[in-house]
């Protein structure tokens, strides 16, 4: 990474911003925009989020905001309602009133002697999703979005279900905004009125865990706030951007071959965080590419852009298991249009622990439910050793099926599918597939994996338990992926029923049956394109100066996995610490530790049991104040049980304590 200090334009920050909404409240929000812009409006970029943003995503703002101001844009990080220092309360993800709010945003950046009223949003994750959720507003100050890790669809691909199977990030995330929600605003901004302010968010947002349990099938709450509901609603321009390790991008695809209005993908090889500083590498000149972008649509100068292919895609080189990957080889490859008419499908038949030659087999697999404790994090930061762990350690728990060893390598870019007739002893199940590239020693690297709750094989609405004993058909698309398997090399699709801690247990164990002779796994297949050899390098990587902190107790991060034999529980303890540290700019020092435990036995899927606890600490001289936040989910066969708690303190002083009880029933889960 290359920090630069000076730019094309001096850089001004403006850091108490309050934008008056039409019911009286007023939102908090930075700018930093071009010394003389008064003068000489320029366009403006949108990132709306409700992470803090003097203290939560601060650092990576440093990097990036003034960057893109320094090259003549107005840059405007809002806080959402009810969080960091704005007005209000925050009542769940991706509201109509969030949407109505960035539109009166919208309309304020137009009205500002600073700006020419040519807007464009960008984020990544939430930022990324409402950068979607208001282009289908239409409003007309919104010119181009930037689109990073994000989804078009809520219900299916979101953190919240996968394939009709429900993700455990459902309760880490919600832990996470648990925690937040209960952050106050900062007194240097808001003034004496900071205490009142607390107290609404700490009375008032609700248990988000309410809406998202309480709707467990694909009806109007994931409907709304997901794109693909109305393709033709989004008119303006999108770059649609993702990484292989991410749990976001598969949306990039469907992007791109359902958007009309002009749209760009790029997909490297990184978890969920910006290009320019993500990892598994390499990184890109991110910020360079965003401009190229911002310049054509905001400012109209052609940068070629357009010219250029719809989609640039990192195919990985095969590489052998890692928990964390600084970087992955590979090489850029490009497609003019997507689906791309030159990636076939190559079909490889089921036998009996073999990929490729068909056979009449009948193969139960009943998994342990530890099965999928290699299975590293749904969504991966690659910060630390969040990604799949060498597969063999899965083995006992799966079925496989392996091709010969490669005599030659091929490349797939896209989505692998299975087709397979399955049967169960009992009406709910998970299928849960696995493609991992086998190293002749036996290694085993993860490329990609799908999860069917077989009662939504035939959509998310209306459900349908399988008949104990009598075979269905059944379609399981794994996430999409570029990849290129290596010469001598093996194949091997896995197939199991259990997958934690990615997705919650079936309510009772069961026996799948995988019937080989009506099953057949189908590869995307790309051969390397002349275009791939045309694509320009990228820039290296640049960003505005780090943000200034100091650190006063070093952070740490562990992932540990136990069994107690006597009990048969098998226990994975994950624990992060961020430290403390100082933020020197606004003289804030803040540090926040988490936990989370996730038990479980092999046995039993009712001895399913996730606990997470989060301790937020905020602290300038005497102002002191701290969160804590606790929850635990487990099941019944019928219901899933849910205890919460919240303890806020000024200093010693309680503020809040809250706790939570609720029962759901469980729906085909």
């Amino acid at each position: 990474m290359r920090y630069i200090d000076e730019f094309p334009h001096q850089v001004e920050i403006h850091d108490d911003v309050r934008i008056a909404m039409a019911d009286g409240t007023h939102l908090a929000a930075r700018i930093w925009r071009p010394a003389g812009s008064g003068a000489a409006p320029v366009p403006a970029i949108l990132e709306f989020l409700p992470y803090r943003r003097r203290d939560g995503t601060a650092e990576r703002d440093a990097l990036t905001h003034p960057y893109f101001a320094g090259h003549g844009y107005a840059c405007v990080r809002v806080d959402i309602r009810g969080s960091g220092d704005s007005e209000g309360v925050l009542r769940g993800e991706y509201l109509k009133q969030e949407q109505d709010d960035a539109l009166e945003i919208l309309a304020w950046l137009e009205r500002q002697p600073w700006c020419t009223g040519s807007v464009g949003m960008i984020g990544i994750s939430w930022g990324g999703f409402n950068g979607l959720q208001v282009a289908a507003r239409r409003p007309k100050q919104l010119k181009a979005v930037v689109s990073i890790c994000s989804t078009d669809d809520r219900y299916n691909d979101d953190i919240h279900f996968m394939g009709g199977a429900l993700l455990l990030d459902t309760f880490t995330w919600y832990s996470v905004m648990f925690s937040l929600n209960g952050a106050p605003p900062d007194p240097a901004i808001v003034g004496d009125q900071w205490r009142a302010m607390w107290k609404q968010r700490l009375d008032g947002s609700g248990f988000w865990l309410d809406d998202w349990l309480g709707h467990q099938r694909r009806d109007a709450f994931y409907k709304h706030g997901s794109v693909c509901e109305d393709w033709d609603a989004i008119q303006c321009p999108v770059y649609a951007v993702g990484g292989w390790a991410d749990g976001y991008t598969n949306a990039v695809f469907r992007l791109l071959e359902n958007l009309r209005s002009p749209k760009r993908g790029l997909v490297g090889p990184w978890a969920h965080q910006y290009p320019h500083f993500a990892k598994p590498g390499p990184q890109i000149g991110f910020l360079q590419e965003c401009l190229r972008w911002w310049d054509h649509w905001l400012k109209g100068i052609d940068t070629g852009m357009m010219q250029e292919p719809m989609l640039r895609a990192w195919i990985e080189e095969p590489i052998r298991p890692a928990a964390y990957n600084a970087e992955k080889p590979g090489r850029w490859a490009a497609e003019s249009q997507w689906p791309a008419p030159d990636i076939g499908m190559k079909t490889l038949a089921l036998s009996r622990g073999t990929l490729g030659a068909a056979g009449g087999d009948v193969v139960d697999v009943s998994s342990p439910q530890t099965t999928g404790l290699a299975a590293g994090k749904w969504c991966a930061y690659g910060l630390w050793e969040d990604q799949p762990l060498d597969q063999r350690a899965e083995m006992g728990g799966q079925i496989h099926f392996d091709t010969a060893p490669l005599a030659e390598g091929f490349s797939v870019l896209g989505a692998p599918v299975l087709d397979v007739e399955v049967s169960s002893d009992r009406p709910d199940a998970l299928l849960v597939a696995t493609l991992c590239d086998v190293f002749p020693d036996g290694a085993s690297t993860r490329v990609s994996y799908g999860i069917l709750n077989l009662s939504h094989r035939g959509g998310h609405e209306d459900l349908a338990p399988l008949v104990p004993g009598e075979p269905v058909k059944v379609r399981l698309k794994l996430n999409d992926i570029g990849h290129h398997f290596g010469k001598g090399n093996r194949i091997r699709l896995s197939i199991s029923n259990s997958y934690w801690p990615i997705a919650w247990p079936s309510p009772q164990a069961n026996v799948l049956s995988i019937h080989c002779a009506e099953s057949a796994l189908s590869l995307p297949v790309r051969e390397a394109s002349a275009r791939d050899a045309a694509l320009p390098e990228f820039a290296e990587p640049q960003a505005a100066q780090p943000l200034a902190q100091t650190a006063l107790e070093p952070g740490s991060n562990s992932w540990v996995t136990s069994f107690d034999a006597m009990t048969g529980t098998t226990v994975l303890t994950r624990r992060n610490s961020d430290g403390w540290h100082r933020i020197d700019g606004i003289d804030v020092e803040l540090g926040v530790t988490s936990e989370h435990t996730y038990t479980i036995k092999a046995d039993d899927p009712l001895s399913a049991r996730l606990e997470t606890h989060y301790l937020r600490r905020y602290r300038r001289g005497a102002w002191q104040v701290s969160t804590e936040t606790k929850l635990c989910i487990t099941s019944t066969a019928t219901e899933f049980v849910v205890e919460a708690s919240l303890l806020a303190k000024e200093g010693d002083e309680v503020v809040s304590e809250q706790s939570w009880s609720r029962r759901y029933r469980r729906d085909h889960l």
